[in-house]
């Protein structure tokens, strides 16, 4: 079988981050976004508050991926796809929350030491009142290009391990001085709950498999303005995700994914090997003893396995540094008959004596 390892990169900890609404400079904001956020604050209230939402723009969550952040915290970069044929063009409010679902309630106020009059207690009460803390929050300003029927737009956030419910507003902007009987501008809401797993526990684990179109190098890694807006480049290179996982056998199959936490050897080095089998869905086939495949699936074939090894990695590999233990390869899919495949890939630390296994569900056309 035809396969293109994917080139290793000394991937570090730290530029796996999102910078977030509230840290960002509000004073480079002019009036109308500054007015259009807290337009889109609202709506979300709203909404969290049990309203319906609009749709205007079929928005629809796509995919989201998770890898190691820095500070105990996992990175999630994900994409959604809307229609913006739908709106008239220019430029899109880009919004999204993201709360904790197991979050506390916030602690009620003291008790009063004393009696006081009802002006006094009212204007405690308007003191103990905060802004609502979340998890996550941010916003950007999209571009529409005229003539486009759809849009694919990929942003991120930066959290704890834990399930949260993730909010996004689309939202054409609001004129200064809208005509007389003027429809209200579009706006399409998405509510998408993600599971982020806790990277930071020592216990072997991997990113989530990435399915690329391609794999560019940057000449050095973004700003963090850049990496707002392009949040899949990872250090000196820029993953462009796959838009499906519906291939044609003139494609290829191209992965990427970090490993976590393997165990070190007395050189300091990790020794972990991971095993990349397709398995072709088949109805009533059964298991067979020493296949990857499961029942219902028959086995079509193997790559080499990938040793990451202190002979394998380069000289300068160090996790005490940040580095991540990286493994990806690209396989064609032309010898691939039309069908349905799960590819396994059984990633097994050699020094705990401890292995993990991931699933990539594809299909294969011929067109």
């Amino acid at each position: 079988m035809k396969q293109r390892r994917l080139p290793a990169v000394c991937v570090a900890v730290a530029f796996l981050c999102s910078v977030g609404l509230s840290a960002q400079n509000d004073k480079k904001r002019d009036d109308a976004q500054k007015k259009e956020i807290q337009n889109i604050i609202k709506v979300v209230d709203d909404v969290s508050g049990g309203q319906t939402a609009a749709n205007d723009m079929n928005l629809a969550w796509s995919h989201e991926d998770v890898l190691k952040a820095q500070g105990n915290k996992q990175y999630v970069p994900f994409t959604v796809t809307l229609d913006p044929s739908k709106v008239s063009g220019g430029t899109l409010a880009f919004y999204w929350r993201v709360i904790n679902k197991s979050g506390a309630a916030a602690a009620a106020p003291a008790a009063d030491a004393g009696k006081k009059d009802d002006k006094s207690k009212d204007k405690d009460k308007d003191k103990d009142k905060k802004k609502p803390e979340y998890a996550y929050e941010d916003i950007s300003f999209v571009p529409v290009t005229a003539g486009q029927t759809s849009m694919r737009v990929s942003r991120s956030f930066t959290v704890a391990a834990g399930t949260y419910d993730v909010f996004i507003v689309v939202k054409e902007p609001t004129p200064d001085k809208a005509p007389k009987n003027a429809p209200p501008p579009k706006m399409s809401v998405l509510k998408q709950t993600v599971n982020v797993p806790d990277y930071w526990n020592g216990e072997l684990n991997t990113s989530t498999v990435i399915l690329a179109q391609r794999i560019d190098p940057l000449p050095a890694p973004l700003t963090p303005q850049q990496q707002a807006d392009r949040p899949y480049a990872l250090g000196t290179m820029e993953i462009v995700p796959v838009a499906d996982t519906k291939f044609t056998k003139k494609s290829e199959l191209s992965t990427f994914m970090l490993i976590y936490n393997p165990k070190v050897d007395a050189n300091n080095k990790p020794d972990v090997v991971v095993e990349y089998s397709f398995c072709q869905v088949a109805a009533g086939t059964e298991h067979k003893e020493g296949e990857p495949c499961k029942a219902g699936e028959k086995f079509f074939n193997k790559t080499n396995p990938q040793a990451l090894n202190a002979q394998t990695l380069p000289p300068q590999f160090d996790m005490a540094a940040g580095h991540q233990l990286q493994s990806g390869q690209a396989v064609s899919l032309a010898p691939f008959p039309e069908g349905q495949y799960r590819l396994e890939i059984k990633v097994t630390d050699k020094v705990s004596n401890k292995t993990l296994v991931r699933d990539v569900n594809f299909s294969v056309s011929a067109s």
